[in-house]
């Protein structure tokens, strides 16, 4: 006779907790920004851009920073299957959150006065996947209202992993900060890229994954070797 042991609750949660741990500097550092801003802080070289043209930096932080946590919580398999129509009505807003941080994204690159450092690749980079990100976000809308769930899941996984690019980019920028120090225009858009780069790789991986046949993935979890 076999026993078939089910997975504990809490391990549906793993990835929307990692997530959400993903996403707490760029949660902080974007807080900070607005405090900064509503307080009135002193304007320097930094930031002088942000209190110049306020409006798409704080739409950007209050738009990325709901869709960061609340779009981890999509990745909880028991939270969607429990509650369908919270997962219909959050996905309909994730799809707003997550295009007013891609666009506002966009418009910050090509408007704002931009760091020397900041240029070139970094902008080019920046561009590219702020507009790939709202064509995912896009395509999957439309693949959901056609009730095609595998490419809408695909490319609602592939514009999140896009949006949280800050948080990993903290991981790829940390051990150049430790042994190297200061950045060339060079090494910070290969960083910069590499964070996005790294998502999307995982995505692409966590999708082909959710596409085996269920009876494939019982039989190599369950297997001795």
């Amino acid at each position: 006779m076999t026993t078939t042991v089910k997975p504990p609750a809490r391990a549906g949660w793993t990835v929307p907790a990692l997530l959400i741990l993903l996403s707490v500097v760029p949660l902080v550092a974007g807080a900070f920004r607005v405090g900064e801003l509503a307080s009135g802080a002193p304007v320097t070289a930094d930031n002088a851009r942000f209190f110049a043209a306020p409006l798409p930096v704080v739409l950007h932080i209050l738009a990325a920073s709901p869709y960061c946590v609340l779009g981890a919580l999509q990745f909880s398999p028991g939270l969607r299957r429990r509650r369908p129509r919270w997962h219909r009505a959050s996905g309909r807003l994730l799809v707003l959150l997550g295009l007013a941080t891609a666009l506002t994204g966009l418009w910050m690159t090509l408007f704002y006065s931009i760091p020397a450092i900041d240029t070139g690749f970094v902008t080019v980079q920046r561009l590219v996947f702020g507009s790939a990100m709202a064509v995912a976000l896009v395509l999957g809308f439309v693949a959901a209202r056609r009730r095609e769930i595998a490419r809408h899941r695909a490319w609602m996984i592939r514009a999140y992993a896009i949006g949280q690019g800050a948080g990993t980019q903290v991981l790829t920028h940390l051990p150049w900060m430790i042994l190297v120090g200061e950045y060339t225009e060079l090494s910070r858009a290969l960083l910069m890229g590499a964070g996005w780069v790294i998502n999307l790789a995982v995505a692409e991986w966590f999708i082909r994954r959710g596409q085996r046949p269920r009876s494939v993935q019982r039989a190599r979890e369950h297997s001795p070797g």
